[in-house]
């Protein structure tokens, strides 16, 4: 049986979403961004996996209040104990036809043990032209985030407690 690399997430936003502008709270849309990765990472993995990064969320378009909202979720690289999840969300109007893209990200998970020790995840082959380039771009976004990491470094350490 061939495993899930993809799930997909609808429901429709609600008023508890609402910023001060009267559209979705970005804030919100990363809570889904986040539960709709966990879900594809801990699927795939088949163990608890935790958040170890979220780079580059795009946000294209706002959101309204009471659109139908999308969220598709899909592993597009694998490593040791990562996996690498693209994330697209999309929404439109209940009586419109058509979603319309609104965010997008990449975001990092690692599978973990039950004692918090990261542990082997099942390998992600990409079998498509599509899913190959998507694996392209996980791994270019990879190198690009330990240029980002390196620059960050002298900034990470805790200052105030050395």
């Amino acid at each position: 049986m061939k495993k899930q690399h993809k799930i997909e997430f609808q429901f429709l936003s609600e008023p508890t979403d609402v910023n001060y502008g009267g559209k979705v709270h970005g804030g919100a849309v990363m809570k889904w961004i986040d539960q709709v990765g966990y879900s594809c990472a801990s699927t795939w993995a088949e163990s608890y996996a935790v958040t170890v990064y979220v780079g580059g969320i795009r946000f294209y378009k706002p959101i309204l209040i009471g659109d139908v909202v999308r969220l598709n979720a899909e592993i597009i690289y694998t490593g040791f104990s990562s996996m690498h999840i693209a994330i697209d969300v999309y929404s439109k109007k209940v009586t419109a036809q058509n979603f319309e893209k609104k965010t997008h990200c990449v975001i990092v998970f690692v599978a973990v043990d039950e004692n918090g020790k990261s542990r082997k995840v099942p390998h992600w082959e990409p079998q498509t032209q599509e899913e190959k380039e998507k694996a392209e771009y996980a791994l270019k976004l990879k190198n690009l985030r330990k240029n980002i990491e390196n620059e960050m470094n002298p900034f990470l350490q805790d200052k105030e407690n050395q």
